[in-house]
C-alpha cells in the first residue's frame, strides 16, 4: 500500500499576504531600479524626458505672460522660438543616445543662454520703472519677474547635464 501524503497548504489569508507581498515586490521594482541608475550615475533618459516634459508648459506659461504685455519687445519671442528644438531634442534624448551626447546639449545651451539674457533683460525692465531699483518694493512686484528666466537655466543646465551622465540600464 502506498502512503498518501498530504501537503500542507497556508491558510487562506497567509495566502492573500504572500501574493499582496509579491504584488508590492513588483510594484516597487522600478522604483529600485531608478534609485540604482541615480546612484551609478545613469539618468540620461531620465534627464532628458524631464527636460523635453518641463520645456513646454513653461513655454506656455512665458507666451501667456509676454501676451498679456503685447509682445512689447521682440525678444520676448526668444523663448517662444526656442523651445520646439528643446523639446524636439529632449523626446530625441530619449530615444537615442547619440542625440542625448550631441543635439540635447546644443538645444539646452541655447536655451540656457536664452534664459540668462532673459535674466539680463528682466533686471532692465524693473530699473526703467519709475525709481528703478530705489523702489524695489513696488517694481519688483509689478515689472517683469526678475527670476523667472532663470527656469530657463535650470532645464537648459538639466539638457547639458544629460550629455554628460551615461545611459540607464533595464
Amino acid at each position: 500500500m502506498g502512503v498518501v501524503r498530504t501537503v500542507a497548504r497556508r491558510p487562506r489569508a497567509a495566502r492573500g499576504a504572500v501574493r499582496a507581498a509579491r504584488r508590492s515586490a513588483r510594484a516597487t521594482r522600478p522604483l529600485l531600479r531608478f534609485a540604482w541608475n541615480a546612484r551609478h550615475g545613469r539618468l540620461q533618459k531620465t534627464l532628458s524626458a524631464t527636460v523635453a516634459a518641463s520645456a513646454l508648459p513653461l513655454a506656455f506659461e512665458v507666451y501667456l505672460e509676454h501676451y498679456k504685455g503685447s509682445f512689447g519687445d521682440v525678444w520676448e519671442w526668444a523663448p517662444i522660438a526656442c523651445t520646439p528644438p528643446v523639446v524636439a531634442a529632449g523626446v530625441a534624448g530619449m530615444m537615442s543616445e547619440r542625440a542625448a551626447r550631441t543635439a540635447l546639449p546644443a538645444a539646452s545651451a541655447l536655451y540656457a543662454l536664452n534664459g540668462a539674457i532673459g535674466t539680463a533683460l528682466h533686471l532692465r525692465g524693473v530699473w526703467r520703472k519709475p525709481g528703478g531699483l530705489r523702489e524695489p518694493g513696488y517694481n519688483l512686484v509689478m515689472g517683469p519677474p526678475l527670476l523667472a528666466p532663470g527656469s530657463f537655466l535650470l532645464i537648459g543646465a538639466l539638457g547639458m547635464l544629460a550629455g554628460v551622465v551615461r545611459r540607464e540600464q533595464g
